[in-house]
């Protein structure tokens, strides 16, 4: 059986900027460091679910999804 956790992510972190195509950009860097850690611990990344968002359709907060095989008792 699987098991999964989530893990919480602020679009924020990361550095922003203006968009070659126009508006803001923005960047976020945490999201590699937690899924290469979660892979070190034997989790397997298999996608993200929008948790806060404004009314424009930017993402604010997101969680990364993780599941591993949940060992056998």
């Amino acid at each position: 059986m699987l098991e999964y956790e989530f893990e919480e992510i602020d679009c924020n972190d990361g550095g922003g900027g203006y968009s070659l195509f126009g508006g803001i950009g923005w960047e976020t860097q945490t999201h590699q460091a937690v899924i290469l850690r979660r892979a070190a611990e034997g989790w397997r990344y298999v996608g993200f679910i929008p948790k806060r968002q404004r009314a424009g359709g930017y993402m604010e907060t997101i969680d990364l999804v993780f599941e591993r095989q949940r060992p056998e008792t």
